[in-house]
């Protein structure tokens, strides 16, 4: 089977998924979760013309300088005057209330000098609509303004509570079910023999997961044997999981069986290996429920940690996306090289590497001196990934280039 170029992959990764569906929650817990349709404001803000600063409500054309004004009442955030204004009157106002009838304008309390028996004298004259915030200048009712596959953070939060909404419509959270396989695994902080390492990749992926709005179910480790592989596979299906992620076993090894395994519990696999570095051995594929219809979405990763968490960022983050109805962007950006470049063979390699910035203001990139995909320390250490593209020539410091930034 030929090597499927990253971008082919991605696509077939994504290629007829549906969003999932839609649940009502409320507002205050619904922070990460993505928005499943379009939200309008129930309300205008301000819902009133509103005062901007404290001092005085009045007409324009009477706060000239000198002027004299007696004050009728008081306008207070919460409590608004409920009167208008006749000619030769102002109403005391504080920051956040309702501007009364007849007034277009607020004279700040600092160009206003207090006189006895309730009046004022204008120490500097007003300019119609000064300090006055507009009924509707933020927002009117029926405006849409979070479309769906909007993520909610603390922005779009506030925003959607002011709009009027306590509860909002969003995706049900992706269930991604994560299988390690390998006998030389061991849990974090559990001891080591002396042929075995910690399986770390589960941690760093459902940190992922979690981060992009899924569900992350970590199934522990299956040992290298076809039998515990499938058995895990089926106990994903039994969660059930929308995504299901194998990490190792997926080469051509003798004690690679994830493949084997996965097409043993009902797999239709789609593609085997793909055109990257790191993460060659990279495996997709369906499984179908008795109808035919996708049951579960499979990602085999390798078993190397950087291999691994790097497929995670370019394979399962579109697929997540794509099950919440986000839009797909195009996460790269521009930059310039900081050393000389060789050429690059097949492979679309996506290089460990640190920024600075550069005399244009663009990223300046610097490849970390090894790059083996078995050095997690390298990835923690840098702050992007340099993508060079298949059969990229030699280039030159200086040289412009694509990066993806790491999260």
């Amino acid at each position: 089977m030929s090597l499927l170029p990253v971008a082919d992959a991605i696509a077939r990764i994504v290629d007829g998924v549906l969003p999932l569906p839609a649940e009502t929650v409320a507002l205050a817990v619904a922070g990460g979760r993505v928005l499943a349709e379009d939200l309008s404001a129930r309300r205008s803000q301000p819902p009133f013309p509103a005062s901007a600063m404290d001092g005085y409500a009045l007409r324009a054309a009477e706060a000239v300088e000198g002027a004299t004004l007696r004050v009728i009442g008081t306008s207070a955030a919460g409590a608004r005057f409920t009167g208008g204004l006749g000619p030769g009157e102002t109403v005391r106002i504080f920051t956040g209330a309702p501007v009364p009838d007849g007034a277009d304008t607020v004279l700040i309390q600092e160009d206003a000098e207090v006189l006895p028996d309730g009046v004022i004298r204008v120490r500097e004259a007003a300019q119609p609509g000064r300090h006055v915030r507009r009924a509707g200048l933020d927002f009117a009712a029926g405006d849409v303004l979070l479309p769906a596959g909007t993520r909610f953070g603390m922005r779009q939060l506030s925003l959607a509570a002011a709009m009027g909404h306590g509860t909002v419509g969003i995706r049900r959270m992706p269930r991604v079910a994560l299988i390690a396989t390998g006998d030389e695994l061991v849990p974090p902080g559990a001891d080591t023999g002396p042929d075995q390492i910690v399986s770390s990749n589960t941690v760093g992926l459902a940190a992922m997961v979690a981060r992009l709005g899924g569900e992350p179910h970590d199934l522990g480790i299956a040992r290298d044997d076809a039998g515990a592989i499938e058995a895990a596979v089926r106990r994903a299906l039994d969660i059930p999981a929308d995504i299901i992620v194998t990490l190792g076993g997926a080469s051509v090894g003798d004690h690679d069986y994830a493949k084997a395994a996965l097409e043993a519990a009902g797999m239709r696999l789609d593609f085997w290996r793909v055109a990257v570095r790191p993460g060659k051995p990279l495996m997709f594929g369906i499984v179908p429920d008795a109808g035919g219809r996708v049951r579960a979405r499979v990602l085999g990763l390798p078993g190397n940690p950087v291999s691994a968490l790097v497929g995670g960022l370019l394979f399962l983050e579109p697929l997540i996306a794509a099950l919440l109805g986000v839009p797909l962007r195009d996460r790269t950006e521009p930059a310039r090289l900081a050393v000389d470049m060789g050429k690059n063979d097949t492979r679309q390699d996506y290089v460990r590497a640190t920024l600075a910035v550069s005399d244009d203001g663009l990223p300046l990139v610097t490849p970390l001196a090894l790059q083996d995909s078995s050095m997690l320390s390298a990835l923690a250490a840098a702050d992007c990934l340099l993508i060079r593209p298949p059969h990229a020539p030699a280039a030159r410091a200086g040289a412009a280039c694509r990066i993806l930034r790491l999260p």
